[in-house]
């Protein structure tokens, strides 16, 4: 696989460069660190300030999330690896205003180990800390805190973002966090791997005429490999499977997003989209709005996503509250062009 790089070990230096030169409006770096980025105008005093955080290579998914009604900080890791403890506790500090610290992140055991001592270091600076971890993958079993996260990241961090610029406390964001994340289920599929930037080798193994359903961001193995099928009935069987485990039911209403993995161009997922819509309907189930593109990526891996979020009155104002960032973005009310 050919990719655009200087020295294949420096990769997430080099790109996090781009981003400080590119948009040093939107962000800045923190205390010199290469993969911590604050927004501008954060900390804002007496704002509860909210860290997402992860490893690399998932672009937009984490720093594309860094702006207003969205993350204060952003702290990455190196490609699929969870950032250390003292890049989480810097993060932490840039973005602690004297209201309090949220730290989000998905699911997978570095993350936890590294963010669980990361709280640890906080609390022994006087920081006032919480967490919540995202598990939407419903592949990985039926025991939800078992499962990935994956692009629910999304909508938690929305959440949260729109909790705190209500001016929400502490305790009040990380309920709207987990409220976000407890009403979001996801299911993938893959068409072709990644390959790592360091080594240039694939994360896996795919047939031309197969996808597996269920693969994981790091390119983990699903539920079922089974031969391609049309879009219309992929949909229809991802949809069914993400309506089952809510359950959702006739009435509901969702916001659906049809995520790319990083190869899958946007005439596909919209096309999935459709699908999906039809799926919807047909299940009696309400589209309150759609996300398409790529919002959480793996590389070069081929698939999407199918995001539902169920929706009640106040997920829907947190969805619906402004937002401005690389990935991400929301007009106020009222707003035009």
């Amino acid at each position: 696989m050919k990719k655009l790089l200087n020295n294949p070990s420096e990769v997430v230096k080099d790109m996090f460069d781009g981003l400080a030169l590119c948009h040093p409006d939107r962000m800045e770096r923190v205390g010199g660190l290469v993969s911590v980025f604050r927004r501008r105008g954060a900390p804002v005093k007496g704002r509860v300030g909210l860290v997402l955080g992860g490893g690399s290579g998932h672009e937009p998914m984490f720093i594309g999330y860094l702006g207003p009604g969205l993350a204060d900080v952003v702290v990455q890791g190196g490609v699929f690896a969870s950032p250390t403890p003292d890049l989480i506790l810097a993060a932490a500090q840039a973005a602690d205003s004297g209201a309090g610290v949220l730290f989000i992140y998905g699911n997978y055991a570095g993350d936890i180990l590294n963010f669980d001592m990361a709280e640890e270091l906080c609390r022994d600076e006087g920081l006032k800390v919480k967490s919540v971890r995202t598990w939407d993958d419903i592949s990985t079993g039926p025991d939800r805190s078992r499962r990935r996260g994956v692009t629910a990241d999304v909508y938690t961090i929305k959440a949260a973002g729109a909790a705190a610029a209500e001016g929400l406390d502490l305790d009040g964001v990380e309920r709207a966090a987990r409220l976000a994340m407890e009403n979001s289920r996801t299911l993938g599929v893959c068409l072709t791997p990644a390959t790592l930037p360091e080594t240039g080798l694939a994360t896996f193994e795919l047939g031309d005429d197969e996808m597996e359903i269920g693969m994981g961001a790091h390119g983990e193995a699903g539920i079922k490999r089974d031969k391609m099928r049309p879009a219309s009935e992929l949909a229809e069987f991802m949809i069914g499977k993400l309506c089952e485990d809510f359950p959702l039911r006739s009435g509901d209403e969702v916001v659906l997003m049809a995520n790319g993995m990083g190869a899958t161009t946007l005439m596909e997922l919209y096309i999935m989209a459709a699908a999906s819509h039809r799926a919807l309907k047909k299940r009696g189930v309400e589209i309150f709005a759609s996300d398409v593109g790529e919002l959480m990526t793996t590389q070069e891996m081929g698939g999407c996503h199918l995001t539902l979020m169920k929706l009640d009155e106040e997920l829907k104002r947190y969805w619906l509250a402004p937002c401005s960032s690389l990935a991400y973005n929301r007009h106020a009310p009222g707003w035009t062009v």
